[in-house]
């Protein structure tokens, strides 16, 4: 039986980049030797790394004065490499869910923080908008796509301050304006590689605006400076997010890929709307792409271990919602193929026919 996957993350990667991976784990671009005992000091693997990086600034078109970095640690570790860096005073944090209450504990270690707007009134089922932006802010910092609670930033705010954006689960996803923003981070494990290496891309002048002097590893311009090899870095999945990006490229980079997710999207999100036992739980205008969440309609709660059950018999793999907030969500990356989304609807049809009739 055909497996579906709908999982958060890690996530589902293209077919090609599995396949090339599972050959460079045997023999790496003819070196004789394994892509997990190459030395990242040889030209072969610096010539993946440059090439990671000059796709990422052609698909993004990232301007030149842009520095693009590779580290591991994850996204969770930019949550207090940030405030380390730039937080000298007060920094603005608008609070979207639980990745954003993690970057807020984090920089409150540094200095103050300020919630200039939340969506935990309604329990982060929408994006703040219309809030203001103190000028007085050291930066102003945003999750573009918040995987819990299946909500997404549409387009890219102003900012009087430096912008700073978390992007770990819509990266490469849809087109985004990088110029509106001062640093832009996330961990690869959703659109791009498995886990293990994170992604920054930093504008020239914050380099120049550490604040306070930090351990080697820590200050933003070591990682700059040594071209992402100031220690070893995640070599294996730097190679898979390659071969990922060479993968975005060919089938027509950004532009052909946000097709591709707004098509997906709408097809499920359409169904959701009309099955009369799930709905939605995020208001319209602001519903992810990436992390789509329902749940039971009103009375029918009892149906979602049956739904759930169902649905594995089927192939869905990946689609219980996150423990925090319970009922469904399919999470459809950029490799998720279409055809994973109409057998998901399909599933809900047949659940519905046979609860209903």
């Amino acid at each position: 039986m055909k497996k579906h996957n709908f999982n958060a993350g890690p996530s589902i990667l293209p077919d090609v980049a599995i396949e090339n991976a599972a050959k460079a784990l045997v023999d790496f671009n003819g070196t004789g030797l394994s892509i997990l005992s190459i030395s990242h000091r040889t030209k072969e693997f610096e010539e993946v790394l440059d090439s990671a990086k000059s796709l990422f600034r052609e698909l993004l078109n990232i301007p030149e004065n842009y520095h693009i970095y590779f580290v591991g640690g994850g996204a969770s570790t930019q949550f207090f490499h940030l405030p380390a860096n730039f937080l000298g005073t007060k920094a603005g944090y608008v609070n979207t869910g639980v990745w954003t209450k993690k970057a807020i504990k984090e920089a409150k270690l540094y200095g103050e923080v300020e919630v200039v707007a939340s969506s935990d009134d309604k329990n982060f089922s929408y994006i703040p908008k219309g809030f203001d932006i103190p000028t007085d802010l050291d930066y102003l910092y945003i999750c573009t796509n918040n995987t819990i609670y299946g909500t997404e930033y549409k387009s890219d705010i102003d900012s009087p301050v430096p912008l700073v954006a978390d992007m770990s689960s819509d990266i490469m996803s849809r087109p985004i304006d990088v110029s509106k923003y001062a640093i832009i981070y996330g961990g690869a494990q959703k659109n791009l590689a498995p886990a293990g290496v994170s992604f920054v891309i930093i504008r020239d002048d914050m380099l120049s605006k550490v604040v306070r002097p930090l351990p080697t590893m820590m200050n933003v311009n070591t990682h700059v400076e040594n071209n992402s090899m100031f220690n070893t870095p995640p070599v294996f999945p730097i190679y898979v997010m390659n071969e990922t990006l060479k993968w975005l490229k060919s089938i027509g980079g950004i532009e052909e890929i946000y097709r591709r997710n707004v098509e997906k999207a709408e097809l499920l999100y359409n169904e959701i709307e009309r099955n009369s036992l799930f709905r939605p739980t995020v208001e319209k205008e602001d519903r992810s792409l990436m992390n789509i969440c329902f749940v039971m309609t009103e009375g029918n709660e009892d149906l979602a271990p049956e739904f759930m059950e169902f649905a594995k018999e089927r192939g869905m793999v990946g689609i219980k919602g996150h423990r925090l907030v319970g009922g469904f969500r399919a999470s459809c990356y950029n490799a998720c193929p279409k055809e994973s989304v109409e057998a998901l609807v399909a599933c809900m049809q047949e659940f519905e026919q046979l609860k209903t009739k």
